[in-house]
């Protein structure tokens, strides 16, 4: 897949994925590679980001398989940044459709 296409899309996948519940980066990325093929490191950044702007939350919780794990919880805000972006995304998608069946045509 080309990779600008990517790009565009991961914040809005993280931010839905997040919104299903709490996980931590590496479940992200593992959930996320399942559909889309990216690195384990490519959304690292984009959590720091999330952070920053208050879409997320973080915190640590035990874990049975070695030190502690960072999890990350969508926020208020973060909900409905997810919902924007949702509205974006399909607004986007619709168009690109209607723009290349038609030339299709």
């Amino acid at each position: 897949m080309n990779i600008q296409f990517k790009k565009g899309v991961l914040e809005l996948c993280v931010l839905s994925l997040l919104g299903h519940g709490d996980r931590y980066g590496y479940e992200l990325a593992s959930s996320l590679s399942e559909t889309i093929d990216i690195s384990d490191g490519t959304i690292y950044p984009i959590l720091r980001r999330l952070k920053g702007d208050g879409f997320v939350t973080t915190y640590l919780r035990e874990s049975n398989e070695g030190p502690p794990r960072k999890y990350y919880k969508l926020t208020d805000n973060g909900d409905k940044e997810r919902d924007s972006l949702h509205g974006q995304w399909k607004t986007f998608v619709t168009s690109v459709e209607n723009l290349v069946e038609s030339e299709a045509v």
